[in-house]
Protein backbone atom coordinates (compact mmCIF):
# COMPACT_ATOMS: atom_id res chain seq x y z
CA UNK A 1 0.00 0.00 0.00
CA UNK A 2 1.72 3.78 -0.89
CA UNK A 3 2.03 6.05 1.80
CA UNK A 4 -0.06 9.25 1.26
CA UNK A 5 1.36 11.84 3.92
CA UNK A 6 -1.00 15.00 4.95
CA UNK A 7 1.35 17.46 6.79
CA UNK A 8 -1.02 18.57 10.22
CA UNK A 9 -0.99 20.92 13.45
CA UNK A 10 -2.97 20.80 16.03
CA UNK A 11 -5.90 23.31 16.17
CA UNK A 12 -6.12 25.45 19.45
CA UNK A 13 -10.16 27.34 19.71
CA UNK A 14 -13.12 26.21 17.60
CA UNK A 15 -16.14 28.18 16.06
CA UNK A 16 -16.70 29.49 13.09
CA UNK A 17 -14.42 33.16 14.06
CA UNK A 18 -11.66 31.04 14.30
CA UNK A 19 -12.35 28.67 11.18
CA UNK A 20 -12.72 31.24 8.75
CA UNK A 21 -9.83 33.35 10.13
CA UNK A 22 -7.46 30.06 9.35
CA UNK A 23 -9.49 29.39 6.16
CA UNK A 24 -7.85 33.39 5.28
CA UNK A 25 -4.36 32.36 6.01
CA UNK A 26 -4.20 29.23 3.58
CA UNK A 27 -5.37 26.48 6.25
CA UNK A 28 -8.39 24.42 6.41
CA UNK A 29 -10.21 23.64 9.75
CA UNK A 30 -10.28 19.76 10.34
CA UNK A 31 -10.85 17.42 12.94
CA UNK A 32 -10.32 13.73 13.71
CA UNK A 33 -12.82 11.21 15.51
CA UNK A 34 -11.58 8.03 17.20
CA UNK A 35 -13.33 5.23 19.16
CA UNK A 36 -12.79 5.98 22.88
CA UNK A 37 -10.65 9.12 22.76
CA UNK A 38 -11.34 12.38 22.78
CA UNK A 39 -11.66 14.17 19.07
CA UNK A 40 -8.69 16.05 18.22
CA UNK A 41 -9.36 19.65 16.14
CA UNK A 42 -6.39 20.21 13.39
CA UNK A 43 -5.28 22.39 10.86
CA UNK A 44 -3.57 21.52 7.72
CA UNK A 45 -2.35 23.32 4.54
CA UNK A 46 -5.48 23.88 1.55
CA UNK A 47 -3.25 23.56 -1.48
CA UNK A 48 -1.81 20.36 0.60
CA UNK A 49 -5.22 18.35 0.40
CA UNK A 50 -6.56 19.88 -2.68
CA UNK A 51 -3.70 18.33 -4.30
CA UNK A 52 -4.35 14.83 -2.87
CA UNK A 53 -8.12 15.08 -4.09
CA UNK A 54 -6.72 15.74 -7.51
CA UNK A 55 -4.46 12.83 -7.14
CA UNK A 56 -6.58 10.14 -5.42
CA UNK A 57 -9.71 8.65 -4.75
CA UNK A 58 -9.87 10.85 -1.05
CA UNK A 59 -12.31 9.07 0.59
CA UNK A 60 -11.15 5.37 -0.26
CA UNK A 61 -7.55 5.78 0.72
CA UNK A 62 -5.92 5.76 4.26
CA UNK A 63 -4.06 8.56 5.42
CA UNK A 64 -0.89 9.14 6.48
CA UNK A 65 -1.82 11.88 9.50
CA UNK A 66 1.51 13.88 10.63
CA UNK A 67 1.38 15.88 13.22
CA UNK A 68 4.02 18.28 14.47
CA UNK A 69 4.10 20.12 17.37
CA UNK A 70 5.05 24.40 17.37
CA UNK A 71 8.89 23.26 18.65
CA UNK A 72 8.99 20.48 15.02
CA UNK A 73 11.26 17.84 17.00
CA UNK A 74 8.62 15.09 17.73
CA UNK A 75 5.62 14.47 15.40
CA UNK A 76 3.31 11.57 15.86
CA UNK A 77 1.66 9.36 12.56
CA UNK A 78 -2.11 8.54 12.71
CA UNK A 79 -3.71 6.12 10.10
CA UNK A 80 -7.28 7.72 9.33
CA UNK A 81 -9.86 7.73 6.18
CA UNK A 82 -12.01 11.03 5.70
CA UNK A 83 -15.12 10.89 6.98
CA UNK A 84 -16.63 14.08 5.40
CA UNK A 85 -15.77 17.16 3.41
CA UNK A 86 -17.80 20.05 3.53
CA UNK A 87 -17.32 22.67 0.80
CA UNK A 88 -18.68 25.80 0.31
CA UNK A 89 -22.11 26.34 -1.44
CA UNK A 90 -21.14 29.09 -3.63
CA UNK A 91 -17.69 28.94 -4.34
CA UNK A 92 -17.04 24.97 -3.95
CA UNK A 93 -14.07 25.25 -1.44
CA UNK A 94 -13.41 22.54 0.92
CA UNK A 95 -14.06 24.52 4.16
CA UNK A 96 -13.99 21.63 6.77
CA UNK A 97 -13.12 18.07 7.04
CA UNK A 98 -13.78 15.39 9.36
CA UNK A 99 -11.40 12.13 9.71
CA UNK A 100 -11.68 8.86 11.10
CA UNK A 101 -8.39 7.30 12.98
CA UNK A 102 -8.59 3.56 12.54
CA UNK A 103 -6.33 0.58 12.79
CA UNK A 104 -4.24 -0.93 10.29
CA UNK A 105 -5.02 -4.29 11.64
CA UNK A 106 -8.80 -4.36 11.46
CA UNK A 107 -11.30 -5.02 8.59
CA UNK A 108 -13.55 -1.72 7.83
CA UNK A 109 -15.90 -1.23 5.35
CA UNK A 110 -15.73 1.48 2.83
CA UNK A 111 -16.84 2.76 -0.84
CA UNK A 112 -14.39 2.15 -3.93
CA UNK A 113 -15.21 3.48 -6.98
CA UNK A 114 -15.77 1.48 -10.26
CA UNK A 115 -14.08 1.98 -13.59
CA UNK A 116 -15.50 0.15 -16.93
CA UNK A 117 -12.10 -1.10 -18.71
CA UNK A 118 -12.09 -1.63 -22.70
CA UNK A 119 -14.50 -1.44 -25.54
CA UNK A 120 -17.81 -2.83 -25.23
CA UNK A 121 -18.77 -5.06 -28.78
CA UNK A 122 -22.22 -4.02 -28.76
CA UNK A 123 -20.97 -0.52 -28.29
CA UNK A 124 -18.42 -0.70 -31.10
CA UNK A 125 -20.07 -2.77 -33.72
CA UNK A 126 -23.85 -2.59 -33.20
CA UNK A 127 -23.97 1.16 -32.09
CA UNK A 128 -25.59 0.08 -28.51
CA UNK A 129 -24.16 2.46 -25.03
CA UNK A 130 -22.67 1.04 -22.34
CA UNK A 131 -24.69 2.86 -19.06
CA UNK A 132 -22.91 3.01 -16.12
CA UNK A 133 -25.46 2.23 -13.03
CA UNK A 134 -23.04 1.56 -9.88
CA UNK A 135 -20.45 3.59 -9.50
CA UNK A 136 -19.19 2.92 -6.50
CA UNK A 137 -19.32 -0.50 -4.47
CA UNK A 138 -18.91 -1.05 -0.94
CA UNK A 139 -16.39 -3.70 0.21
CA UNK A 140 -14.31 -5.01 3.27
CA UNK A 141 -11.09 -5.47 3.96
CA UNK A 142 -7.83 -4.51 6.09
CA UNK A 143 -6.89 -0.33 5.27
CA UNK A 144 -3.96 -1.54 3.83
CA UNK A 145 -5.79 -3.56 1.02
CA UNK A 146 -8.10 -1.00 -0.20
CA UNK A 147 -8.19 -0.86 -4.08
CA UNK A 148 -8.13 2.90 -5.45
CA UNK A 149 -10.93 1.36 -7.91
CA UNK A 150 -12.07 -2.24 -9.16
CA UNK A 151 -12.10 -2.50 -12.93
CA UNK A 152 -14.70 -3.84 -14.29
CA UNK A 153 -13.66 -5.70 -18.49
CA UNK A 154 -16.88 -4.52 -20.68
CA UNK A 155 -14.68 -5.25 -23.86
CA UNK A 156 -17.36 -9.01 -24.56
CA UNK A 157 -20.70 -7.27 -23.91
CA UNK A 158 -23.41 -7.51 -26.43
CA UNK A 159 -26.39 -5.45 -26.52
CA UNK A 160 -28.82 -6.64 -23.91
CA UNK A 161 -25.92 -7.48 -21.49
CA UNK A 162 -25.40 -6.94 -18.07
CA UNK A 163 -22.66 -7.04 -15.25
CA UNK A 164 -23.93 -7.75 -12.05
CA UNK A 165 -22.04 -7.40 -8.55
CA UNK A 166 -21.80 -11.08 -8.40
CA UNK A 167 -20.19 -11.40 -11.72
CA UNK A 168 -17.37 -8.69 -10.04
CA UNK A 169 -14.29 -10.83 -8.91
CA UNK A 170 -12.98 -8.46 -6.08
CA UNK A 171 -8.84 -8.30 -5.10
CA UNK A 172 -7.08 -11.02 -2.66
CA UNK A 173 -8.67 -10.06 0.46
CA UNK A 174 -11.36 -7.90 -0.49
CA UNK A 175 -15.01 -8.59 -0.01
CA UNK A 176 -17.93 -6.98 -1.74
CA UNK A 177 -20.87 -6.11 0.79
CA UNK A 178 -23.65 -5.08 -1.99
CA UNK A 179 -26.84 -6.99 -3.15
CA UNK A 180 -25.05 -10.04 -5.71
CA UNK A 181 -27.52 -8.91 -7.96
CA UNK A 182 -27.32 -5.16 -8.36
CA UNK A 183 -26.52 -4.19 -11.97
CA UNK A 184 -23.16 -2.28 -11.79
CA UNK A 185 -22.84 -2.03 -15.71
CA UNK A 186 -24.65 -3.00 -18.85
CA UNK A 187 -25.54 -1.96 -22.42
CA UNK A 188 -28.14 -1.46 -23.91
CA UNK A 189 -29.69 -0.38 -27.72
CA UNK A 190 -28.61 3.14 -29.19
CA UNK A 191 -31.67 5.74 -28.61
CA UNK A 192 -34.36 6.57 -31.65
CA UNK A 193 -33.80 9.96 -32.13
CA UNK A 194 -37.09 11.33 -34.25
CA UNK A 195 -35.96 13.56 -37.97
CA UNK A 196 -37.92 16.60 -37.91
CA UNK A 197 -38.13 17.67 -41.58
CA UNK A 198 -37.47 21.71 -41.46
CA UNK A 199 -39.86 23.87 -43.54
CA UNK A 200 -39.06 25.42 -46.64
CA UNK A 201 -37.93 28.79 -46.74
CA UNK A 202 -40.68 30.75 -48.52
CA UNK A 203 -43.50 28.25 -48.14
CA UNK A 204 -45.76 28.39 -46.07
CA UNK A 205 -47.69 26.01 -44.35
CA UNK A 206 -51.56 25.59 -46.44
CA UNK A 207 -54.65 26.25 -44.19
CA UNK A 208 -57.93 25.04 -45.59
CA UNK A 209 -60.12 28.14 -46.32
CA UNK A 210 -63.29 27.86 -43.79
CA UNK A 211 -66.34 29.26 -45.36
CA UNK A 212 -68.89 30.71 -42.82
CA UNK A 213 -72.33 31.32 -43.71
CA UNK A 214 -73.99 34.06 -43.01
CA UNK A 215 -76.69 33.62 -41.07
CA UNK A 216 -79.73 35.93 -40.55
CA UNK A 217 -79.94 37.10 -36.68
CA UNK A 218 -83.18 37.39 -35.57
CA UNK A 219 -84.14 40.73 -33.75
CA UNK A 220 -83.81 40.86 -30.06
CA UNK A 221 -87.14 41.12 -28.32
CA UNK A 222 -88.81 44.40 -27.98
CA UNK A 223 -86.23 45.20 -30.90
CA UNK A 224 -87.84 46.49 -34.81
CA UNK A 225 -86.77 44.64 -37.61
CA UNK A 226 -86.30 46.18 -40.73
CA UNK A 227 -88.02 45.28 -43.15
CA UNK A 228 -86.31 43.97 -46.69
CA UNK A 229 -87.83 45.32 -49.36
CA UNK A 230 -90.10 48.79 -48.88
CA UNK A 231 -93.60 48.81 -49.89
CA UNK A 232 -94.83 50.04 -53.33
CA UNK A 233 -96.26 52.88 -53.02
CA UNK A 234 -99.85 52.85 -54.84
Amino acid sequence: MEEIILQVQPREGIGKSKNKALRTTGFIPAIVYAQGKKSEPLMMGTSDFVRLIHQHHIESVVLTLRFKDSSDKKSKDMACLVKEIQYDPVKGDVIHVDFNEISLTKAIKVNVGVAAKGDAFGVKQDGGVLEHLLWQIEVECLPTQIPEQIEVDVTNLKIGDTIHIKDITPPAGVKIINNPDDIVLSVVPPTKEEVLVAPVEGEEKAEPEVIKEKKEVPAEEGEEQEPKEKAKEK
